[in-house]
């Protein structure tokens, strides 16, 4: 027996039973999902599970991300980093004094509303609504 293969388009086996041997092709395959009119069949399992072609053709989908999100993006990174030179430009200002790096993170608490958090937010809600 072939190891499993992802081409649906070509099949070639084997069946042995005794001195009974018969090849095997495409045109003896039956897919999943297939429904059979009239008559009967007999059939053998060859792959199952993740062997199976239909599972090896499938692919992973893909996320999704806009332009919108990735302008957010980059709004946001351009902010942060605002706040951050803001901040220091207060420590700056107000000189080094005494405990000067709880200043400047209290600065960074205080100037954190700038990113637009809620921006975010409010959009994926908004593509969940819209999708559904």
């Amino acid at each position: 027996m072939h190891p499993p293969s992802d081409n649906i388009y070509e099949y070639t086996g084997v069946y042995k039973c005794g001195n009974l041997q018969e090849g095997l092709s495409l045109e003896n395959t039956v897919w999943a999902n297939t429904i059979l009119a009239t008559g009967n069949i007999w059939g053998l399992v060859v792959y199952t599970g993740k062997e199976t072609r239909m599972a090896m053709n499938t692919q992973h989908p893909r996320s999704k991300f806009g332009l919108f999100d990735h302008e957010v993006n980059q709004l946001s990174k351009m902010l942060f980093y605002f706040m951050i030179a803001l901040a220091f430009v207060m420590i700056l200002g107000r000189g080094f004094a005494a405990y000067w790096l709880v200043q400047y993170f209290r600065y960074l608490l205080l100037l954190s509303s700038i990113i637009p958090i809620s921006l975010r937010v409010n959009n994926d809600f908004a593509k969940t609504v819209f999708s559904y």
